[in-house]
């Protein structure tokens, strides 16, 4: 019944939070309001009506022609939805990557340029194709997957997946875009992903607490790591021409750069650190159950040897998803720095991937000591209740047992 409350209390809690905080967080946030005035509209294409290609005059082996398709839409949502739109796609051989010509049947968003002097045909152009529809296609395939093979504990998952989205784009990257404090606004975020996370999947007993105490402490070690590192290593947090932007899109509120490299450090590493201590958590609270009188000081022996076996898949999990992520960037410096592989290490944009990777990883090699000595302390009974060598046999009859109980089911 207690932990019905708590689990009910959590989403109310939950849903209050992200309400409240996104009304608070974007309440002077006027950047999409001037965004406005380009109209957008989700059509299918229902009829081609002209093709034509004119010589752009470059002086080519071959002649680059320009092309422009002509085409009829129908509106699929809005007030408009049913209407027919004409509209006009330009293929410009001078773009190194151009979408393919629409055909009908296709799924595109056009878009309204208010400011233009175009002809009533040439009114709307395509902006992109519709690619959110496969991806809900690819979401709900997930979620179905993970409530068939979950069952209960995958419908927590996914509620407990939907509250980490939701803080994310409705709080924290409001927050920033409006100007606000990025370190505390990381800080809060990532606790209250823990907490919630734990309080939903897990519940409210010991082993949640372990397990949260255990990632926060470990998050909090990758986040004064990060924060050193920028003043001893002098970043700027210019890494490409999106950080110009991101400079001058809040005047009156201008976005702290290098504290956007210290909450993706943070949020970046919150997940690998939470599953480290789940897994410490849950595995020494089972021993504990089979053990009944273990010493705190083997308990915590038994965390150090289960940590060591979690501790390289998952650095390596974090540094892969760091590289992978950012792996066009890497090909494109060294292609064009080869020649010099000092003065490419030394580049800021590179330097913040490998402290990125390195800061979270030291937060896993953390979350593994404080996860074991607070289970150790939570689990383990006060001082020695049994000799070195009957509390070996006993560890290795609970494992046995285990191994039993998961092959039985």
């Amino acid at each position: 019944m207690k932990d019905k409350i708590v689990y009910i209390l959590t989403i109310i809690f939950s849903i209050l939070f992200i309400y409240f905080g996104n009304q608070y967080v974007s309440k002077d946030l006027t950047i999409f309001k001037e965004g406005q005035q380009i109209e957008y509209q989700k059509v299918k294409v229902v009829e081609i009506l002209n093709r034509m290609e004119t010589d752009v005059g470059v002086e080519t082996e071959d002649p680059l022609m320009e092309v422009e398709i002509e085409f009829n839409a129908k509106v699929l949502t809005g007030k408009k939805k049913g209407k027919i739109i004409k509209a006009v796609q330009t293929q410009n051989p001078l773009v190194c990557v151009e979408i393919k010509e629409v055909e009908v049947g296709d799924t595109v968003l056009i878009m309204k340029n208010h400011s233009s002097d175009l002809g009533e045909f040439e009114e709307w152009s395509m902006a992109e194709y519709v690619r959110t529809d496969h991806l809900i296609v690819l979401g709900l395939i997930f979620v179905i997957a993970l409530l068939v093979f979950g069952k209960w504990k995958g419908l927590h998952t996914v509620l407990s997946l939907g509250f980490t989205c939701l803080v994310v784009f409705l709080v924290f990257i409001p927050a920033v875009l409006a100007g606000k404090n990025i370190y505390l606004y990381s800080i809060i975020v990532c606790i209250y992903i823990a907490i919630m996370t734990l309080l939903i999947v897990n519940g409210t007993n010991r082993k949640s607490l372990a397990a949260a105490l255990g990632c926060i402490g470990g998050t909090t070690v990758a986040g004064i790591i990060t924060v050193i590192m920028d003043k001893t290593m002098q970043l700027t947090g210019f890494l490409d021409e999106n950080s110009t932007y991101l400079l001058y899109i809040n005047k009156e509120h201008p976005i702290d750069l290098k504290a956007i490299i210290f909450g993706g450090i943070l949020i970046g590493s919150i997940g690998a650190v939470m599953d480290v201590s789940v897994d410490i958590a849950a595995s020494l609270h089972e021993i504990s159950r089979k053990i009944k009188n273990i010493s705190r000081k083997a308990l915590m022996h038994s965390g150090f040897t289960i940590g060591r076996d979690i501790l390289g898949t998952m650095a390596n999990t974090l540094v892969l998803a760091y590289v992978g992520s950012s792996l066009s960037t890497v090909l494109l410096l060294v292609a064009y720095n080869g020649t010099s592989l000092i003065y490419l290490l030394n580049m800021e944009r590179l330097v913040v991937e490998i402290l990125q990777a390195l800061a979270g990883s030291i937060g896993i090699l953390c979350t593994i000591p404080l996860t074991s000595m607070v289970c150790g302390l939570l689990f383990g009974k006060k001082g020695e209740h049994k000799d070195r060598q009957e509390e070996k046999e006993e560890y290795k009859k609970a494992l046995e047992m285990l191994a039993f109980e998961n092959n039985e089911e």
